[in-house]
């Protein structure tokens, strides 16, 4: 399989990996360092992406007038819900090509090494 390029049964591994405490504890580590970048990133890409367009704007502005106090609590739900989702999912794209690019630099570090 090609570089980038998972089966659901090696995804499924990862997964079930990240389950191992001291494994996770290091990607919070490499995440809390990596924060204030990767927070923009994700902004970017959210923007970039029409995630927060003008329907969300609308959708946003039509919740916060609901009159009935209980549909506005579900209207709120949802759009947290849904912009959950939404970042969760661009996110990890953003954590797999950042796996990718410190793969790349460690193979770069490996050859440039080899070859001192």
């Amino acid at each position: 399989m090609g570089e980038g390029r998972y089966t659901a049964a090696q995804v499924d591994a990862a997964v079930a990996a990240l389950a191992d405490g001291e494994r996770f504890a290091h990607a919070q580590e490499v995440v809390t360092h990596a924060a204030p970048g990767l927070q923009r990133i994700l902004g970017d890409a959210l923007q970039a992406g029409g995630f927060f367009d003008a329907a969300h704007e609308g959708e946003t502005a039509r919740v916060a007038a609901l009159a009935d106090p209980a549909e506005r609590l579900t209207g709120v739900r949802t759009l947290v819900a849904e912009e959950t989702r939404i970042g969760m999912l661009v996110g990890v794209a953003v954590g797999l090509e950042l796996a990718a690019e410190l793969r790349r630099q460690t193979d770069t570090d490996h050859v440039e090494g080899a070859s001192a």
